[in-house]
């Protein structure tokens, strides 16, 4: 056999195994093929082509291994099982740019579906060659690393932890600072994911410079870097007072603002989100934003967005107007009880009505003047039908009766409350009965408006037991007109007038 003819065997089997690694990679690309490669055992065959001699045989099986893990948690511990992962982490020390990416993404693909998975890859060794790797002059090795370091980072504190201590944090802020738009997207998500579990971490990126340079990419065109961006700053802004001060100093507002009416459904969604995490924490922070405009524009972004969307607009109202009776007014102000009310009447989604109706009760239940604001809007019919629906759910149902109480407490406004003589439960009711108890006897106009408009009658029809504070209540309204006129509106009047018609003899 001739020299050739030898090496052509050895060239047969290297053509084989790159058309089998290409294959597999390409399929494995498919979902509805992975059930059948799994069965036909293919991590038993990639894992040896993952030391192969031809380095493109070695990335395409890294490749296909990280499209399988990527497909469910399955199979991402059947990587786990093969004892690929600590292949991997040595190949990120001595491999080229290629190959690093394509094990990296493999260690991304494993640790995206659990932290017990998560907790595999951290376990051999992976964070420190991770961290390396965003040492790379390759953008793409940068960029794959990091996504790696995000992924783990995102499932709890102790494994955010983990990347903190591997060192990761300075790299990552340096990451955001490249020029390539998918490094800086990559690099903030992961910033966010480790931001987000405890104030600790969320400072350790904060004593990176990471504000700063996040603060600088609020205004770029890209899309998903300001997704990524405002995610990272509301994620630092969340814990703390001394955190989203130090968001605050960045000098955001009022440019954010203009980006609550970006096209983009999830940069105007995070914009909502920040601005909300900033106003919870003090009144001073809130006023920060009703001066630099953030309720009226919160205001008209709670009014084009619909759903989830809409939610935080939704929640950072009520925070701000939880604060004080000048901010709760500002709410007032800006119209935002009408957006709030359209809010409980529009949606489907009952945690989003409960939001609207928890923000509904912050502003009402400061002063009558408040209440009045909520009340005139009618709100109260929507809050009761959310409470007395058998549909809603009990968190809402909660929600919309705490928020009638805090603002039946205040109300004084009549011509809002009558209706809700007809409509309350007896829960309700004795908080409505009890303002009117309030105004009537010193408000001789609204005595009046109380009998014509029927109210006189219905509370007559009303039955309170006897000491309890409903029965107070009532002989408090009757204690304010004459007898004759209460009896008249007592429940069977009308039938003994009629009786004793039956029973007058004339002349006699």
């Amino acid at each position: 056999m001739s020299t050739r003819q030898i090496l052509q065997v050895f060239e047969q089997y290297q053509k084989a195994r790159t058309t089998f690694v290409q294959t597999v990679a390409e399929l494995s690309s498919r979902p509805q093929n992975i059930e059948i490669l799994q069965n036909a055992g293919v991590m038993s065959l990639l894992r040896p082509l993952l030391l192969d001699i031809v380095p493109t045989i070695q990335q395409t099986a890294a490749l296909a291994l990280g499209r399988l893990a990527n497909y469910n948690d399955d199979l991402a511990m059947a990587v786990v099982k093969g004892d690929i992962l600590p292949q991997l982490v040595y190949s990120l020390a001595e491999q080229n740019r290629f190959y690093k990416k394509a094990a990296a993404f493999v260690l991304r693909a494993v640790a995206r579906h659990s932290p017990e998975l998560a907790q595999h890859v951290v376990d051999c060794g992976a964070l420190d060659a991770l961290v390396v790797c965003l040492e790379e002059f390759d953008p793409g090795v940068k960029e794959a690393a990091a996504w790696a370091l995000g992924y783990i980072a995102r499932h709890n504190a102790e494994l955010a932890q983990n990347v903190v201590d591997a060192g990761a944090v300075p790299l990552l802020v340096l990451c955001v600072q490249e020029p390539e738009l998918s490094l800086k997207r990559i690099a903030a998500s992961a910033l966010s994911d480790i931001s987000k579990h405890t104030s600790e971490l969320a400072q350790t990126v904060v004593d990176a410079g990471a504000i700063a340079h996040l603060a600088q990419m609020i205004l770029n065109q890209d899309a998903k870097l300001k997704r990524q961006v405002f995610s990272a700053l509301s994620q630092i802004a969340k814990h703390s007072v001394d955190l989203a001060e130090m968001v605050v100093e960045a000098e955001i507002f009022p440019a954010v603002l203009n980006c609550l009416k970006d096209t983009d459904e999830y940069v105007k969604k995070n914009v909502a989100t920040l601005i909300r995490e900033i106003a919870k924490h003090t009144p001073e922070l809130a006023q920060l934003i009703v001066n630099a405009g953030g309720v009226a524009a919160v205001v008209d972004y709670v009014g084009e967005t619909t759903g989830n969307v809409r939610l935080p607009g939704v929640m950072m109202l009520g925070y701000v107007a939880a604060h004080s009776e000048n901010l709760a007014m500002a709410v007032v102000v800006s119209k935002g009880v009408t957006q709030l009310s359209l809010t409980i009447s529009e949606e489907k989604e009952d945690h989003i009505r409960a939001a609207a109706a928890w923000a509904l009760g912050q502003i009402g239940r400061h002063t009558p003047e408040h209440a009045r604001a909520v009340a005139s809007a009618n709100v109260l019919p929507r809050l009761l039908e959310a409470y007395l629906s058998t549909f809603s759910s009990e968190d809402l149902k909660t929600k919309a009766k705490r928020a009638l109480k805090n603002i039946l407490q205040k109300c004084v406004y009549l011509p809002a409350l009558e209706p809700l003589l007809h409509d309350a439960p007896p829960n309700i009711l004795k908080h409505v009965v009890g303002q009117f108890s309030k105004v009537l006897p010193h408000d001789s106009k609204a005595r009046r408006m109380f009998v014509t408009s029927g109210g006189l009658k219905k509370v007559q029809e009303i039955n309170a037991e006897p000491g309890t504070i409903l029965h107070e209540y009532i002989n408090t309204i009757n204690s304010c007109y004459p007898e004759e006129i209460v009896r008249y509106y007592s429940p069977g009047y009308s039938e003994r007038l009629l009786d004793r018609v039956d029973q007058y003899a004339p002349g006699s």
